[in-house]
């Protein structure tokens, strides 16, 4: 009961996100601004692996701000928090609204891997197993702060300025690792010497997505 009800959640955020295409064309449209931006700054240099792997992480940071706030926000502009409340537990809430972050983020760095690759020919990706891995675990890893986060600040009235005022120190130790993981990913390290940072992904993952399950209940209740 709880598997369909988490899945008709999905698939209605699925089908409103289809129909309207507000975080998709922000999200993508950011994506593209911001990559053009960059490359016309670093036209005239040579950049290192490290500062493409940050200016690469920096992009998806900044794009994930404009995007993956609008998950529950769209639910109280619609006035259609109080049916979820009414109709399912918090837990199928989270669940649903988290794998449709996960989406969404999965989605965002495949864009900007993709524009990566293409402008800037010193994004040359050797380790491809270090990469994928990755972009995997730190995209589920933004999409699992994200989402706790986004449930906070739905009901403020200053939710632009605050979501990425509240995302940004808990999202510091994961951007650090990221960066340093795609370094290792341009650099042409074996994922044994990787194997270190993806384990803090892995965790990182696991604490996030476990504490804000805790905490959802509380924050969706009140």
């Amino acid at each position: 009961m709880k598997f369909q009800s988490t899945y008709a959640l999905v698939m209605k955020d699925v089908r409103s996100e289809l129909r309207t295409r507000y975080a998709l064309n922000a999200l993508l449209m950011f994506v593209v601004t911001s990559v053009t931006t960059v490359l016309f700054a670093l036209r005239s240099d040579n950049p290192s692996a490290q500062l493409l792997a940050g200016m690469f992480w920096v992009v998806v940071f900044f794009t994930a701000m404009s995007g993956l706030s609008r998950i529950f926000v769209s639910e109280e502009e619609r006035g259609t928090t109080l049916t979820l409340r009414l109709l399912t537990i918090p837990s199928v809430v989270f669940v649903g609204k988290l794998v449709v972050n996960c989406l969404l983020t999965l989605t965002l760095t495949a864009a900007v891997s993709v524009l990566y690759v293409w402008a800037f020919p010193g994004f040359a990706i050797v380790s491809w197993d270090v990469f994928i891995a990755t972009v995997f675990l730190g995209s589920l890893g933004f999409a699992s702060a994200s989402t706790i986060l986004a449930a906070i600040i739905a009901k403020a009235n200053v939710r632009g300025s605050l979501y990425p005022v509240l995302a940004f120190p808990v999202l510091v130790p994961l951007l650090m690792t990221v960066m340093n993981a795609t370094a290792r990913a341009l650099e042409g390290e074996t994922i044994a010497l990787a194997f270190g940072d993806l384990q803090v992904l892995v965790g990182y993952l696991l604490v996030m997505t476990a504490g804000s399950f805790l905490l959802f209940d509380y924050v969706w209740v009140e």
